[in-house]
């Protein structure tokens, strides 16, 4: 069975539970931008998905890609399919109309893009970095580059890549070795090579644009000398750039991308940006990058959580301990979905789902609202919800979709483990997405160490208290919610306070601070839901998953909570012991 997008859950959760169309309608570009809109393109979109891409899952993961003398084969189908994917204009859809694009929001192309994870995530590899090379490019390209490129990578027409590792240089990028020498005529001149390049080569669009991390003459070891070069595979006048793929990779999974070692010979490029601020300019496709990985973590547990669950509805084993059973006179054992085992995997996974949709599209929702609201303080709003809760979305969620996906394999026993099912796929393909696009332990200490305690957790204690207000005012008395969101903000400030002693506690609990901040949002996000589901005619759809998620997953919170304040202890306790045995002088 191929994954197949079910836009009445979209629909809920974007009018009913974030109201999005309203607030969009709010910011200028998108005053006509209604419901009836939205629901076209949320159809159209599935219709496409569910009946061109998702076909075309197993046999891009069972085929392949071909690499021979430099050049990468697709599976059968992809290049044809990624063909329609462009011309029919949904990489389009956010991109600014003077650059061809449909000017629509970045949330229409975020639930997209989820969809193409859920169907077929080898796929979606490949468009996976066009918004974010496109925006970097129109925020510090020159004109001439935007002249040339940004028509190109907002239809889709040209890929683009994000070649930034190195063999000895992964998540640590002040090692990058690659060079970049000016010449007389403003270009430069790239030599190096780079690891991990997800679509580095393929057949599916006549060019492929590299931004390449790299450094330039005289630039400072570290980070801060780090530059970014745009090196295209064909150059503007059709010869072909001197950019090599010298191999593509075993994985676990997602064969059907190439990931490639690609090698730079004195390759053509232009600057984008000022020299040694590279990394500043790169960070705006990384940030779009991690929201999308997030949604690729939510898009594959569904897609595992839509086998397993038609799996149970059809697959009879043993006999369940409830009164009355299902199974008629001849049937020999009860449906698997009547195991309370096998319901509380199915039901606990689609909350997950559910609320993390929720605060994934309030995400989205943000980006557009902070890119283009007039109002300065609803910007800062929206950018601290972007800036904290970006780095929480990609590592949970990725996260939650492997651990989820193996758990709804679980379902399928024995035949979840073979490949005839397709559930083993998921879990294969999920599992990268907790390295790349920084590992989950970097999310983590991005959030505490970078963006938290800089300000002593005050950015964290605003956005908490505007939860709470949010809550209120959506006539929502869910004392849990709140309880956590107090608790976390208690949490935050003795984490500022006991970092003063220790500066080494926050890398130590940044994990389970992430932990205990997903779970608030996440009892946030269904207290939300509460309130707008007692309105909806099946309330069952939203009660069950949520009375499974708070009973099988939150409890996490309490435990997650009591390693860090226990190590806040530690540390403080320590401090003071050392202090009272100072010497008086």
């Amino acid at each position: 069975m191929g994954y197949q997008p079910r836009p009445q859950d979209q629909r809920f959760v974007l009018d009913a539970v974030l109201g999005t169309t309203a607030k969009l309608q709010a910011l200028a570009p998108f005053a006509e931008f209604d419901e009836s809109l939205q629901s076209q393109l949320l159809d159209e979109a599935a219709r496409f998905v569910g009946g061109v891409i998702a076909p075309l899952n197993r046999i891009g993961d069972e085929a392949g890609c071909r690499f021979d003398k430099g050049e990468v084969t697709s599976p059968p189908g992809f290049r044809e399919a990624y063909r329609a994917l462009w011309q029919a204009g949904w990489p389009a859809l956010s991109a600014a109309p003077e650059d061809g694009g449909q000017g629509l929001p970045s949330l229409m192309a975020a639930i997209v893009s989820e969809w193409l994870s859920a169907s077929n995530q080898g796929f979606n590899m490949a468009p996976g970095l066009l918004h974010g090379a496109y925006e970097c490019i129109k925020h510090h390209g020159s004109d001439e580059l935007k002249q040339r490129y940004l028509p190109k990578l907002a239809s889709g027409e040209w890929l683009a890549t994000m070649c930034l590792s190195e063999a000895h240089a992964g998540s640590d990028l002040g090692q990058v070795r690659t060079q970049a020498l000016p010449q007389a005529d403003g270009s430069f001149r790239v030599s190096g090579s780079k690891i991990f390049i997800s679509g580095g080569e393929h057949d599916l669009s006549d060019n492929i644009v590299h931004l390449v991390l790299c450094r330039v003459p005289g630039s400072p070891a570290g980070p801060k000398g780090l530059s970014l070069v745009l090196a295209p595979r064909m150059l503007p006048d059709g010869a072909r750039n001197a950019v090599h793929c010298e191999r593509i990779e075993e994985k676990m999974g997602l064969h059907a991308s190439p990931t490639c070692q690609m090698r730079f010979d004195e390759a053509t490029g232009w600057l984008i940006g000022e020299p040694g601020r590279g990394l500043q300019a790169m960070f705006v496709m990384m940030n779009s990058a991690r929201l999308l990985t997030a949604l690729q973590g939510i898009g594959l547990l569904d897609a595992a959580w839509q086998k397993a669950d038609a799996y149970a509805r059809e697959r009879r084993q043993m006999r369940a301990p409830q009164v009355p059973p299902s199974r008629g006179p001849n049937d020999a054992a009860d449906l698997i979905i009547e195991h309370p085992a096998m319901r509380r995997i199915l039901d606990t996974q689609r909350g997950w789902i559910d609320g993390a949709r929720v605060l994934a599209y309030r995400t989205a929702l943000m980006l557009d609202v902070a890119k283009h609201t007039t109002d300065g303080a609803e910007r800062e709003r929206a950018q601290r919800w972007c800036s904290l809760i970006t780095p929480v979305l990609k590592a949970a969620c990725t996260q939650q979709g492997f651990d989820g996906a193996s758990a709804c394999l679980q379902v399928f026993g024995g035949h979840g483990y073979v490949r005839e099912w397709g559930v083993e796929q998921i879990v294969r393909d999920a599992r990268v997405s907790m390295l790349y696009e920084g590992t989950n332990e970097i999310q983590a200490i991005d959030l505490l160490v970078r963006k938290v305690l800089p300000d002593g957790g005050a950015g964290m204690g605003k956005l908490l208290i505007e939860l709470r207000d949010e809550l209120e005012a959506s006539r929502d008395t869910d004392a849990d919610a709140q309880r956590r969101l107090a608790q976390l903000r208690y949490l935050t400030t003795t984490v500022a306070m006991a970092s003063h002693a220790d500066p080494a506690l926050p890398y130590e609990v940044a994990d389970d601070y992430l932990r205990v901040v997903m779970l608030t949002l996440m009892a946030w996000a269904w207290a939300r839901i509460d309130v707008a589901a007692s309105g909806e005619p099946d309330t069952s759809r939203w009660s069950v998953p949520a009375a499974a998620f708070r009973r099988h997953s939150l409890p996490e919170f309490d435990m997650r909570l009591g390693i860090v304040k226990r190590a806040c202890e530690t540390v403080t306790a320590q401090a003071q012991a050392n202090s009272q045995a100072q010497p008086v002088a």
